[in-house]
């Protein structure tokens, strides 16, 4: 285990690596041994009593962070301008009292795919047990963490965010508290409307070249139709595309998300790609049998299966912004209804903003994970 740490004003910065049984042999190949950073309070290392040898013993409440499609744990330690990034923002609400002392966990979950939703899947792989069976053993031996589900909380925005929910209804017991920023919810409109965007760069990769003139599309549609929803060669090539490229398009990000959402929600080890896609390749027509598989893994369609596992939660937070481009403010207001309808305690935010450049919200959260996980 290498061990890096640098020390801030007001915390301590550690980045190890750890070297993980579970994501071995996962299935894009991604890297087994992963740094993870772990931010310490300043209270961490205070002297407690007379004596060079006599350090603090007390122990901490821990947070997760649950990082953003195409983020990892280390993006929220680097520097940000006109901002904080989470260690300093950290050291500031300790500072200011706005919270106690916390250990912050920052764990990578980045994948060939751009990022992963938190929870196991053989098309992506076994990252909800990365998180629980090695991540938060590995914390609570090698950190003064208080180690317990009441005492252990996470967050995350868009993907994050989903994460966070979803670890709360189907992993209560390794959880105290949740917050949610923007996370991904009421599909139908955050994910289907960008399919055809989807399906336009996926065609560029088609096998036969396009050429203007006539074209078969009963035969073209039937071919696909009988597919359903297996590759027929233009998204391992479109992957092998973006992944020869040093600089990725928008649009390109936004098709490689809704495949890592595919690989997510509806994994199938048979086929060359090991996941299905929800639609007619060539008619955009949506493959109800596929699309079922996404809506179960949506947190609205969730809650009353998992009601009893949130009520158990000591808070829940979730916000998002009333402009989100990617209209999860819809989701995220169905969420809260279907909470309510269940009985499940929680508190819901908008804000005048839309989905991107939203880490002050922490702010918010941060405070109130401390609240329902404090000692």
């Amino acid at each position: 285990m290498a061990i890096k740490r640098s020390t801030a004003k007001m915390g301590t910065l550690v980045v190890v690596e750890h070297d993980s049984r579970v994501l071995r042999g996962n299935p894009w190949g991604d890297p087994h041994v992963r740094k993870l950073a772990v931010w310490l309070p300043p209270q961490y290392d205070q002297a407690a009593g007379v004596g060079r040898k006599k350090t603090s013993q007390t122990r901490f409440p821990a947070l997760y962070d649950l990082v953003g499609f195409t983020g990892s744990g280390l993006s929220h330690t680097g520097w940000k301008a006109f901002s904080y990034n989470l260690p300093e923002r950290m050291e500031r609400l300790i500072h200011r009292e706005k919270m106690g002392p916390a250990i912050v966990v920052m764990p990578d979950c980045f994948t060939a795919l751009g990022g992963n939703q938190y929870i196991n899947s053989t098309a992506v792989g076994r990252y909800a047990d990365y998180l629980l069976q090695e991540i938060i053993p590995f914390v609570d031996r090698e950190f003064r963490t208080l180690a317990s589900r009441e005492h252990r909380g996470c967050f995350g925005k868009s993907s994050g965010g989903y994460g966070a929910i979803i670890h709360g209804m189907k992993y209560a017991s390794h959880w105290g508290a949740i917050a949610d920023h923007s996370g991904d919810s009421y599909f139908d409109f955050v994910y289907w409307h960008d399919w055809p965007n989807t399906l336009n760069e996926l065609g560029k990769h088609r096998a036969k070249k396009r050429a203007a003139g006539r074209y078969d599309a009963a035969r073209e549609a039937l071919a696909a139709e009988l597919a359903q929803g297996i590759d027929d060669g233009r998204v391992k090539r479109f992957l092998k595309h973006v992944w020869a490229k040093q600089k990725v398009t928008s649009a390109e990000v936004h098709c490689m998300m809704n495949l890592c959402m595919a690989a997510s929600y509806d994994p199938d080890p048979s086929t060359s790609l090991g996941f299905r896609l929800p639609c007619n390749l060539e008619t955009g027509e949506r493959i109800e049998k596929r699309w079922q598989r996404w809506l179960a893994n949506d947190p609205i369609n969730m809650v009353d299966r998992y009601a009893r596992n949130l009520k158990s939660l000591a808070g829940i937070y979730i916000d998002c912004g009333w402009r989100d481009q990617f209209h999860i403010h819809y989701g995220t207001r169905l969420l809260s209804q279907r909470l309510s309808g269940a009985g499940v305690a929680h508190r819901y935010e908008e804000f005048d903003d839309d989905h991107s450049d939203v880490d002050y919200r922490m702010d918010i959260s941060l405070p109130f994970l401390y609240r329902a996980l404090k000692p």
